[in-house]
């Protein structure tokens, strides 16, 4: 252990509640998976392995985080023990033990019939017991939200969805979690030769980054969580963020919004859905709750995929980022920060401290579109984001960015050259959309070929100026 960590103070043990009693554990790998120390190690047993990828709900479980009252569903899969420090957690064998009697959400399964084959009926059961104590008021559109990320089709929804009206339609009791002491969260912990550092301000992260430059930075795990569920990877040292206190702010004036790193999609939701609902609906689909729940829009930034969800919205909305390491902090727009597929404009020693994004001005219209083959929890082929200055039927200004067209998310000038100064309509638009093959040259994978790409992208301004005209049903004409 090196003096930088010494000076975060030792820890020999992650401390927890699990199903309302006090865990501690003082010798289990950091990065072991919680679903496999559920089921290996507690022989919790109900809690299911499906695709150990975050798609399927089967291992979903619920959790309240430290410092938080919030009860929600995660996936036991992507977590890693050493996240579970200081947090209350429960599994489908802790829902139900008040006299034998079943929790609301699981009498109501069985008296619906929605068990369909067994296997994944647990997820099911968490994923609405969250829902059950989310405090939201559960419509229809809720209910299917909050059961997207459990994807078991063995009989259909019907009886699973008959089963969460009945279970959310009367006052909650308290959540299975409720009445557990929260213990309190440590910044180191050492075993099994793997070093998990997880400081509470942003100058310990940055002590904790300058002494381990190589470490990967953990928030929620939705990205780098498979390299421990697939690939079986164990860092030497995994920084992990979600503890501090600078990186989890939301703060707002009245010409930008700014998020610290580690906000998660849930938490600043709200938000996002009354200043740019368009973005709202796009990060809706970038995964489950369970997913959202964990994920953050640092993490999504830093990870610096080409097919990454919210940065060609953050750029066409002209997101500044803003860096902090050993020497201070410095402002940068997001735009600049993608250099190369996978390389970054962030300095060894340096971090994502938070991302500002201005509020729409009134001539200002902001769209954005993902294109996949699901509309669920689906990897991006295309993201089109689009921000439009229109002042007396003329486009003023235009930013635009894409992802899944070339090696980082990027914009696209000739698209808006093409729209600057000309008036929005369906022709400006369909002139724009054929500028697109200027600014990118896609490549064919997997996911797209390249020419998919290119009309897709086209096809977007189509998309915008029905959209934007609330006319779907326009006949498009060719020019």
């Amino acid at each position: 252990m090196d003096g930088t960590s010494a000076n975060l103070g030792s820890a020999l043990a992650i401390n927890f509640i699990l199903n309302g009693e006090a865990r501690t554990e003082a010798s289990v790998s950091p990065t072991r998976t919680v679903l496999e120390y559920l089921r290996e190690d507690e022989v919790l047993t109900g809690t299911k392995e499906g695709c150990a990828e975050g798609d399927c709900g089967a291992c979903s479980i619920v959790m309240v985080r430290n410092g938080s009252d919030q009860v929600e569903a995660v996936n036991s899969c992507l977590l890693t023990m050493g996240q579970l420090d200081g947090t209350r957690v429960a599994t489908v064998e802790g829902l139900s033990d008040r006299g034998g009697e079943l929790e609301a959400v699981q009498a109501a399964i069985v008296a619906e019939d929605g068990t369909q084959c067994g296997f994944c009926t647990p997820g099911f059961v968490m994923a609405l017991h969250a829902l059950r104590h989310s405090g939201e008021t559960v419509t229809e559109e809720v209910i299917h939200d909050a059961l997207a990320g459990n994807l078991c089709r063995c009989t259909g929804y019907r009886s699973i969805v008959d089963a969460a009206r009945a279970a959310t339609s009367g006052p909650a009791e308290a959540p299975a979690l409720s009445a557990s002491p929260e213990p309190a969260a440590a910044e180191l912990y050492e075993a099994q030769g793997q070093l998990f550092l997880a400081p509470k301000n942003l100058a310990g992260l940055v002590g904790a980054r300058v002494a381990h430059p190589d470490a990967p930075l953990l928030s929620g795990g939705t990205d780098l969580g498979l390299s421990f569920s697939k690939n079986r990877e164990a860092f030497p040292v995994t920084i992990f963020t979600q503890n501090v206190a600078e990186l989890k702010r939301i703060d707002e004036d009245d010409a930008k919004i700014t998020l610290g790193a580690a906000v998660t999609y849930s938490e600043a939701m709200a938000r996002i859905e009354e200043l740019f609902p368009s973005f709202a609906v796009l990060v809706h689909r970038i995964g489950s709750r369970q997913i959202r729940n964990v994920g953050t829009f640092g993490g999504n930034i830093g990870n610096a995929s080409p097919i990454g969800d919210t940065p060609p919205c953050l750029i066409a909305l002209d997101t500044m980022l803003t860096l902090h390491g050993s020497n201070g902090s410095r402002d940068i727009p997001l735009e600049t920060y993608f250099l190369d597929y996978r390389k970054t404009d962030l300095a060894a020693d340096e971090v994502i401290a938070s991302l500002s994004i201005p509020k729409l001005g009134a001539d200002q219209v902001f769209r954005s579109y993902k294109v996949s083959k699901r509309y669920d929890q689906d990897i991006s082929a295309v993201v089109g984001a689009f921000r439009l200055t229109i002042a007396d039927g003329i486009v003023a200004d235009a930013r635009i960015a894409f992802g899944g067209m070339a090696a980082t998310p990027k914009r696209a000038p000739q698209c808006e050259a093409a729209l600057i100064g000309q008036p929005w309509s369906e022709e400006s638009a369909i002139r724009a959309g054929a500028a697109v093959s200027e600014d990118f040259q896609p490549i064919d994978d997997h996911r797209a070929s390249a020419d998919y790409r290119l009309r897709v992208a086209s096809n977007l301004f189509v998309r915008l100026h029905r959209d934007l005209e609330g006319a779907d049903d326009i006949e498009v004409t060719s020019l």
